[in-house]
This record gives C-alpha cells, sequence and structure tokens, in this order.
C-alpha cells in the first residue's frame, strides 16, 4: 500500500477507535479488536477453520446490541477507508495530470487514443472522428445504493479535512484543529443511522441525481473538453475557436422508468423534467452571471461590434428595463453588459417568462456566440474562447432540460392496454393502469412542449419480443391523442433482455422498419436508430458466461443489419456495477466490442453505487469521462477492429463450446427443484427487499416461486452479500475444464485470453469477482438451507471455477497480476468476513433454527420471543457494511 494512503488509513482507523471507545467504553473497542484480529488471522490460514470459528463463536456471544454496535464500528471502517482509497486516486491522478502538462501521454486518455489512430487513418480524418464521437451515461435509480445520503455527506466532510491535511505543516495548530473537526464528524458518522427510516420516493431519487449535477457535472464536464482542446491545440489554445467539441450527453431514467414501479406515474415524470431544468437552468443563470462579471473590458479598448449593438437593441426590444440594468452595472463595459443581460434572459426562461426567455438552447448559444465574435474582432480572442467558451459548452451539452428522460415500461402492459381499449374503446371505463399508460404519453407530450424535443423521445420497451411490442407504442400514442397535433415525438427503442430476445434481435429490427412511424422518423433524424441490449435479465436467464457471448454475437448482428440499411446505430448497454450486470471497466469493455458496433458512439447506464463512484469527485469523474471517450475514438481503429473480428473467427469454435457446456451448468442448478425457495433461504434476498434504499419493489410478486419473479439486482446483490458472487462466473469452471481437458485445450484457453479481448475482459471481471468471494463464509451461508446437494454442487463449482481461471490466466492466486486491486481486496477481505459472521447470526435467528436466538417453540412453530426486529435490524446494517466493504455489490 502507498505510504501516503497507509497514513490516511492509519489515522482514520486510530480515530474510529476514539470515537468508539467514548461511545461505548473500553469494552466495545476491545470486542471490535478482537474480532478483526481472529479474522485477520483467519484469513488463509491454514488451520482446518478453526479460527474463523473462534471468531464465530465471539459473534455468538453477542448480545444483538452489541452486534448492532460492532456491525456499525465495521461499516464505518469501510466508509472510511472507501474515503481514503479514493482521495488516494485523486492524489494519483493529479499527479499525472502534472506528467501530462509536461507532455507525457497518459495511458487511456483521449491524446493517447487521438495519436494512435492518427497514425492509422491520417490526422484529419481521426479528427473527424473525434469531432463525431458520443457518450452518453444514462443515469438511473436502480436500487443498488445502500448508503444513506447523510451518511455521503458525512463521507464527504471527512474526505475534503483528509485533502486539507496535505497542504497543511505538520505540527501546526492548523493540523491540530483539522484532527479534531475529523474526530467531530466521524463520531457524527457513527451516531447516525446508516439505515434509511424510509423508502426514499422517486422524486429523492431525482433529488439525489441533482446533488451528483451540482456537485461536479455542470462543471466537469466542460473540463474535459477544455482539456483536450489544450491537448490539440497546444500553445493556440484560448485564443482560437476550440476544436473541441461537447461529446457527453446526459440521460436518465429517474422518474421515466416505470417497468414494474408503480410508483414511477404520468404526474412524478412532468415533476422530475420540471426539477431537472430548473437545476439546469439555475446553474446556467448563475454561470452566466459569474461569466458576465468578470468581462470587465472597457469600450474604449474593446468596442462592441456592430453585430453585438445589434443584438443588444433586440434584447431592449424584449425589455428595456433588463438592458438598462445590465448596463448600469457595467458602465463603459458593452460585452459584460450583454452577458448579464443573457443571464436575465436565462433567468426569465427558468421563470416560464414566455416574452423574455429563450425558447430554445440554441437560441442561447448564437447570443453567446455573437458575443465571442465581437470580442475577437476587437482583439480580444482570449477572453472569447476563455470563461465564454466554457458556458457555451454547459449549454451545448445539458441545454435546458439538464439530461434526456428516458421513459420504459414493459411490452406485456402496453399489450394488455390495447387489449382493453380494443375492448372497450378510448373513451370506455377503462382501468387505473391503462389510463396511466395513456397518461405517460401525455406527460411525454408536457415535457416536449416546454423543454423540447430532447428532453424526452426515447420510449424503451423491456422485453421486446415481437415487432408488435414497438408497434405498440406509435398506437398507443397515437389513441392518447387522437389525431391531435400536440402528439409527441416519440423513438420506439427496443430492449432485448433475454437470450431467445437477443437471438430473434435481427428479425424483430427488420420488421420495425416497415413501420410509417419508422421510416418517418429516419428521415427526420438522419436515419438513427437505437437498440438497448440488457445484460442483467439475460445472465439469469443462461448465466453469466452464455449471456456474454450471446450479448456479444446479437451485437456483431445488430451492426450488420444497420450497415445493410445505412442506420447511424447506437447501441445501449444496460450495464451495472457489478459483475453479474455485466460490470467491470467500460473502457476495457468498449474496446472489446464487435468491428461497427460502436462507431464512435457509446451508451450505457450508471446504476445505484456506480453514480456517486464515477462522479462523485471532479477528478475522477473527469478521468471516467476520458477513458470511456477514448475507447469509444479507438475502437474503430482498423487495427482494434481487424483484432476483434480475427479472434472472433478464429475462437468461434471455442466460444460455442463454452456457451454450450457452462449454460448447461448453470440449467443444472437453477432449474433444479426448489432452487428457488433455497436461494431464497441461504441470502438476505428477502431482506434486501426490506432495505429502503429504492423507491421500485424488489420482486414482481409477493414470493419467490421461480426467478422469473425476481428482478436481476436482488439476485446479484444477495448472492454477493452471502459472499459468493455465484451471478456473476457460476458455470464458467465446468465450461473451462470441459474445453481445457481437450488435447491441445489448456494452450488453445490461454491463446484466447491472450489475444481474445472479449474472453480478456470475462476471465479479468470474474477473476475480480472471486477475490472477493470466502469458501469459508459462503459455506456457512449455504448451510441455512436443507439442500446439501446444492451446496455442494455450488462450492464444487466455486472450487472449479477458480483452479480453471487461474491455469487460463497463469496467476497463483486471482489479481495476482493486479497488484494495487488485488492487495487492496486482500486487505478489506477480513473486515467483510467480520460482518458476514454478524450477518450470518441474524439468518440464523431470522430463519428459526433455534430457541437461543430468542425464539421460542409454540405448537411446533417457532415464533419471535421479543428479539426478532433486532435480528433484522442487524442483517440491515451488516448489508449496508459488506455493500461498502465489496463496493460493487448490485
Amino acid at each position: 500500500m502507498p505510504d501516503p494512503l497507509r497514513d490516511d488509513i492509519r489515522l482514520l482507523g486510530g480515530l474510529l477507535g476514539t470515537v468508539l471507545k467514548e461511545a461505548g467504553g473500553q469494552s466495545l473497542l476491545d470486542d471490535v479488536e478482537r474480532l478483526r484480529g481472529l479474522t485477520i488471522r483467519a484469513y488463509g490460514a491454514d488451520d482446518g477453520g478453526a479460527t474463523l470459528a473462534e471468531a464465530a463463536e465471539v459473534v455468538a456471544g453477542f448480545t444483538p446490541e452489541r452486534a448492532e454496535q460492532v456491525a456499525r464500528a465495521f461499516t464505518c471502517y469501510f466508509h472510511l477507508a472507501n474515503l481514503a482509497e479514493e482521495y488516494h486516486r485523486v492524489r494519483v491522478l493529479r499527479a499525472r495530470e502534472s506528467d501530462a502538462a509536461s507532455g507525457v501521454v497518459i495511458e487511456d486518455s483521449l491524446p493517447q487514443a487521438f495519436t494512435q489512430l492518427a497514425e492509422e487513418v491520417g490526422r484529419d480524418e481521426a479528427l473527424r472522428r473525434l469531432g463525431e464521437i458520443e457518450f452518453r451515461p444514462v443515469l438511473t435509480a436502480h436500487p443498488t445504493e445502500a448508503r444513506r445520503r447523510a451518511v455521503s455527506g458525512a463521507v464527504r466532510r471527512i474526505s475534503a479535512l483528509v485533502a486539507d491535511r496535505d497542504t497543511m505543516r505538520p505540527g501546526g495548530t492548523t493540523l491540530a484543529e483539522n484532527e479534531r473537526r475529523l474526530l467531530a464528524e466521524i463520531d457524527t458518522m457513527w451516531r447516525t443511522s446508516p439505515i434509511r427510516a424510509h423508502k426514499p420516493s422517486v422524486l429523492d431519487e431525482v433529488k439525489t441525481a441533482m446533488g451528483v449535477f451540482d456537485a461536479t457535472m455542470f462543471s466537469t464536464f466542460p473540463e474535459v473538453y477544455r482539456r483536450l482542446d489544450d491537448w490539440l491545440l497546444d500553445g493556440e489554445a484560448g485564443s482560437v475557436p476550440p476544436v473541441a467539441r461537447p461529446f457527453v450527453h446526459l440521460g436518465s431514467w429517474i422518474g421515466g422508468d416505470r417497468d414494474g414501479n408503480p410508483n414511477v406515474t404520468a404526474e412524478v415524470t412532468r415533476q422530475a423534467a420540471t426539477l431537472a431544468a430548473e437545476h439546469a437552468l439555475g446553474a446556467l443563470e448563475k454561470a452566466a452571471v459569474e461569466t458576465g462579471r468578470k468581462l470587465t473590458l472597457d469600450e474604449e479598448g474593446t468596442p462592441a461590434s456592430a453585430e453585438l449593438k445589434s443584438l443588444w437593441q433586440r434584447m431592449r426590444q424584449l425589455s428595456d428595463e433588463l438592458v438598462t440594468r445590465a448596463a448600469a452595472d457595467s458602465p463603459n463595459e458593452p460585452h459584460r453588459a450583454a452577458v448579464l443581460a443573457i443571464a436575465g434572459r436565462v433567468a426569465a426562461t427558468r421563470r416560464r417568462d414566455a416574452d423574455l426567455g429563450y425558447r430554445e438552447p440554441e437560441e442561447l448559444v448564437a447570443d453567446l456566440e455573437v458575443v465571442q465574435r465581437s470580442l475577437v474582432e476587437a482583439g480580444a480572442p482570449r477572453a472569447a474562447y476563455g470563461d465564454l467558451q466554457r458556458l457555451v459548452w454547459q449549454v451545448q451539452t445539458f441545454g435546458f432540460h439538464l439530461a434526456e428522460l428516458e421513459v420504459r415500461q414493459h411490452s406485456q402492459v402496453h399489450a394488455a392496454a390495447l387489449a382493453e381499449i380494443d375492448e372497450k374503446g378510448i373513451h370506455g371505463d377503462l382501468s387505473e393502469r391503462t389510463v396511466e399508460v395513456l397518461d405517460t404519453y401525455r406527460a411525454l407530450g408536457a415535457v416536449q412542449k416546454r423543454f423540447g424535443i430532447r428532453a424526452a423521445r426515447r420510449y424503451i420497451v423491456s422485453f421486446t419480443q415481437a415487432p408488435e411490442h414497438l408497434a405498440a407504442v406509435y398506437r398507443l400514442a397515437a389513441l392518447a391523442f387522437e389525431g391531435s397535433d400536440d402528439a409527441p415525438v416519440v423513438d420506439a427503442v427496443p430492449l432485448f433482455e433475454t437470450f431467445d430476445d437477443l437471438e430473434n434481435s435481427v428479425d424483430i429490427l427488420e420488421a420495425m422498419l416497415e413501420f410509417p412511424e419508422v421510416q418517418r422518423r429516419l428521415a427526420e433524424n438522419g436515419r438513427r436508430v437505437e437498440v438497448m441490449l440488457g445484460y442483467s435479465d439475460s445472465s439469469k436467464d443462461v448465466g453469466p458466461v452464455a449471456a456474454t457471448l450471446a450479448l456479444h454475437k446479437a451485437q456483431s448482428r445488430i451492426a450488420e443489419w444497420a450497415q445493410r440499411h445505412d442506420i447511424t446505430l447506437t447501441q445501449f448497454h444496460g450495464r451495472g456495477g457489478s459483475l453479474g450486470r455485466g460490470g467491470g471497466p467500460a473502457n476495457r469493455a468498449v474496446l472489446a466490442q464487435p468491428p461497427h458496433s460502436v462507431d464512435g458512439r457509446f451508451k450505457l447506464t450508471e446504476q445505484g453505487e456506480v453514480i456517486l463512484a464515477r462522479y462523485g469527485d471532479p477528478t475522477i469523474a473527469a478521468r471516467h469521462i476520458e477513458q470511456v471517450a477514448a475507447a469509444t475514438l479507438l475502437a474503430s481503429a482498423p487495427t482494434v477492429e481487424k483484432r476483434n473480428a480475427d479472434a472472433r473467427e478464429r475462437f468461434a469454435p471455442l466460444a460455442a463450446a463454452l456457451d454450450e457446456t457452462s449454460r448447461a451448468a448453470f440449467h443444472g442448478l437453477v432449474r433444479s427443484e426448489g432452487f428457488p425457495q433455497w436461494f431464497a433461504q441461504v441470502t438476505p434476498l428477502e431482506e434486501v427487499g426490506l432495505l429502503p434504499i429504492g423507491s421500485r419493489p424488489a420482486k414482481r410478486g409477493l414470493s419467490v416461486n421461480s426467478l422469473d419473479d425476481l428482478r436481476a439486482i436482488p439476485w446479484v446483490f444477495s448472492w454477493s452479500q452471502a459472499r459468493i458472487n455465484l451471478a456473476g462466473w457460476f458455470g464458467l469452471g465446468t465450461a473451462l475444464r470441459s474445453a481445457g481437458e481437450q488435447p491441445g485445450g489448456l494452450e488453445e484457453l490461454q491463446a484466447a485470453y491472450r489475444e481474445w479481448p472479449l474472453f480478456t475482459t470475462l476471465l479479468d471481471t470474474v477473476e475480480m469477482g472471486l477475490a472477493k468471494t470466502q469458501e469459508d463464509i459462503a459455506a456457512q451461508y449455504l448451510a441455512l438451507g436443507d439442500r446439501d446437494d446444492l451446496a455442494q454442487l455450488v462450492l464444487g463449482e466455486l472450487r472449479l471455477t477458480r483452479e480453471w481461471v487461474l491455469r487460463v490466466t497463469g496467476n497463483e492466486w486471482p489479481l495476482a497480476n493486479r497488484r494495487v486491486l488485488g492487495r487492496a481486496v486482500q486487505l478489506r477481505s477480513p473486515y467483510v468476513d467480520a460482518l458476514s459472521l454478524l450477518q450470518v447470526r441474524a439468518l440464523r435467528a431470522l430463519r428459526s433454527q433455534g430457541v437461543s436466538e430468542g425464539l421460542t417453540l409454540d405448537d411446533g412453530e417457532w415464533v419471535d420471543g421479543g428479539h426478532k426486529d433486532r435480528w433484522q435490524h442487524l442483517l440491515l446494517l451488516t448489508v449496508n457494511g459488506v455493500s461498502a466493504g465489496l463496493q460493487n455489490t448490485g
């Protein structure tokens, strides 16, 4: 561990110890330290599990109250360790930025990608492609962020204090004051309940996302463009028109994703769009005021152009009061006055003053460009292309709507609504759900009328399994408005999720092209089509290996379909943060895509805890955006496309074998009789559903009788909590062994790992999942069930997968070739083990395993003896702690 990081963790850990001693006495600290010491000794110990058993005995001796205190202590430790690691990453990135300023090209950066692409296709072609790249992150409210906003706030404050220490002199009073404030903040974190009292509403989730926009996105996105421009233009940057073009376009499902979430209504969609617009316009107004106030260039040295004077007169006609006030604030400073008047018009737009406000963001950009041209004409290009250009980029990036709100609904909901309308008529006594479906389109119309078509036009159809499921979107839109001119512009986006859906995707897309509504949109939008691919349900359907291969194959076939029809395609990846939901480094995933499936455009969901992890800190956010953009640019380089195409062809027989064998192994487990009930018994599935972390229900029915009843998030979340991570690897070990035991099979697998980017990415992310498993702990969860056959099947496949992944990668232990990451996981694991032991005890009590856990026998059934609520609360506390320790859980 780097010394600065080690020092930070030691400091924060020591301060936490002080807080624990002050809050609970020496005995609490002793209990925490005793359990910590045992789990550290037990980690990797070759003692037949004796030390781990001793740790379990310590946990068994805790009262429910003490167990809760210990769980909170370990959870607080993980929050502190996480913020220390995040800040150290910021340290490293800032050091790299210093290197970049000295001319060093940073790995996975846009300059590196552009340089490589220019060498292959020429600088002019590379510049053209750079000008066309698109990165579209879509924020979702999927409930995988277990941390409360109150805790997140404490984390941010502590992180800022840790950062302050880097600029303080040791031994000074300021350092002592810093430590005192750290103690106070850690004490506050310790005393803050980690569990929300109530489930967040949809609008609460919108506000959480808006907080990230306010804190980092609004200011960080243009900084990425600026750094690229600095590199492309070198010494001329800031004095000539920029080369960099805004390429990040934010989307959001929060307030629009109604698939399985009855809390997302048409009214909520309207409110979500309004909230986002208020934040966007408020931020633009503030930025315009700040930019204008800096333009203190006087009329004599920097005269206004005729074009600017004309703009000034037009604004006077709109509001004499506005321009008079701006002129009074800026005597003899025409450019300052103009930008302040523009800021006033932005404020009027926010207030919905139709006479004075801007109708669309392009009108605002046009006014700002008038000011820029006037400054250039007056000999002040640096004023034109400095802060003013930053404001232009912000308007171009966020518009007045901040993020395009996307609607999602299940295909069967549409089918049921149409069936009812066909039976009763559009003016009949329709059910509440059908009325809500129609009202959704009316909400889209209202949003577009106020904020423009860009604000909300995509309508994603979950479980698109036939062309009729897309046709239903357009038919319902027509029914909702009955031919009115107010009908919104709608683009139906198919979401292919299951294995069969992926196989049938091209046939469905072919039929879609015949729809007159689609033909009309193609003519209007330059023949652009979007297709979404679901990672979560496909993995739950056929297992992670077969799903990965099926998704890759589908992307290739869809890309070929788009080329045949001269369509500009965007493939939208429904990736989650965890391995079982398509997680892993996004930039590496982009570079592993089939030829022409990216072509300069990459769109993905940013879910749950991933949003804060990637965008919570401005330095990390800028690095993430640049890495993904670099990969998006480089994915279409001839060498990258050739490598992927050659590897796909060469390893096609291996892919087929891995697909068939892994799928059979996966189905052998999940299709076993009683598997869904057993799964609910050996993991905290039901309790995860009780966590108030999201507005959407965890499952589709009241109980889990089949995996179809279960959403992908709790499927993955529960297995990660049980320290098995089964959703990310099951079936791979059997498939690798089957292929590897063939003549020359191991060598072929090793060659695939070296030469086939898709296979490399798959094994590397599985290796990450394996590093976070703990077999001895997992066995304790599996023992909660009454199916030893299933337990042994899972543990056997875990051992097989670990063995064969390491044989193929050549590593001695998981992540051995990724020293920093591997060491970090090793250091965390014993602490997670402590929380897992506490969680197993709570689960054992809740599964009614004995009188000693506060349960009594009544007429042959165990009933609560007064502790059930405490055990449930303990379990929810440990879910928060394990999530913080493992980080990518959902």
